[in-house]
């Protein structure tokens, strides 16, 4: 029977800005168990509000006790999938997501964002979380709905990578910044490392597509995971599904090449589950497919593209 694992937002089950298959795994799981786990909010200190008895303790913990990598982001894990090797596809269920903090911070800082020479006047907010109305409450008055995820869910990078940045999504996915990586959805993602070491982090409230000043609500959070390795899946990069929809995803530099990629993978995959040619494929995604910007914020771009079932 799959069991149910834990990871509280404790430093000892985090790391603070980096990716390195050589990190000692935290929890080993059997394929198809659930881990559910916890992260404290990308940034540190500068990012805390200045009631410090606002801010978790675990929170506090985490800054005054790890040791920073190059990122922003603590990311909870890695957890060992027992079975997974590389060349494997790591299925992710993203079975539940909910914020943990009553405030989550939004700002702009210097030489981030979309337009960074265009906003250099930087300042840090810290909107008010009603957990129990869904919804957060801007300075200026607005209430925007949640709609909560992890901005960051990965497997190891290849070992001859060494220690990478958490900030760059890469193959290994990451800080994607995807808004449908929500309950509900599943992600496929190569595994590089054995064990694929799975982990997630960046808690967001809520956030727009491209999340053009640099940051979504950024705030604890807490979600379960089902991790099942595939050996039948040879996903190359990150791919999602849903109950409704097809999700391909594309990173890179540049955001033309990251539209390429959404757009090859979505043609890859409806030829994957149909018997329609390429340019069948190519012809309805030029139809019935979204594509979206992702983010643009983040080294590497985004875009990902979203397909109903419906019309395959």
């Amino acid at each position: 029977m799959p069991s149910q694992h834990d990871l509280p937002a404790t430093p000892e089950n985090m790391v603070w800005g980096y990716l390195d298959a050589a990190t000692k795994p935290v929890l080993r799981v059997e394929s198809g168990d659930t881990v559910a786990l916890a992260c404290v909010p990308a940034g540190g200190a500068s990012t805390l509000p200045a009631d410090r008895s606002l801010v978790p303790a675990e929170c506090l913990a985490a800054i005054e006790t790890l040791p920073q990598g190059p990122g922003a982001h603590f990311v909870t894990g890695p957890v060992f999938v027992r079975g997974a090797e590389p060349g494997d596809t790591l299925q992710v269920d993203i079975l539940s997501v909910e914020p943990t903090m009553d405030w989550g911070w939004v700002a702009v800082l210097p030489l981030l964002g979309t337009l960074p020479d265009e906003f250099t006047e930087y300042e840090t907010i810290h909107p008010r979380v009603d957990r129990a109305r869904g919804v957060c409450r801007l300075p200026w008055g607005t209430e925007l709905p949640l709609d909560p995820f992890f901005g960051v869910i990965g497997t190891a990078p290849p070992p001859e990578w060494g220690r990478v940045t958490t900030n760059v999504p890469r193959a290994f996915g990451g800080n994607m910044d995807n808004k449908e990586l929500k309950p509900g959805a599943t992600l496929f993602l190569p595994v590089f490392a054995e064990g694929a070491l799975f982990y997630a982090g960046d808690g967001h409230g809520v956030q727009g597509d491209g999340e053009v000043c640099i940051t979504a609500l950024e705030t604890g959070m807490k979600g379960a995971f089902r991790l099942t390795v595939r050996k039948d899946l040879r996903h190359r990069t990150p791919f999602a599904e849903n109950a409704t929809h097809l999700i391909s995803i594309g990173i890179d530099e540049d955001l033309d090449d990251a539209a390429k990629q959404a757009v090859r993978e979505m043609v890859r995959e409806v030829c994957a589950r149909t018997n329609l040619s390429r340019n069948q494929a190519y012809m309805l995604c030029s139809l019935a497919g979204d594509l979206r910007v992702t983010q643009t914020v983040d080294g590497n771009k985004g875009c990902h593209m979203l397909l109903a079932k419906r019309h395959l």
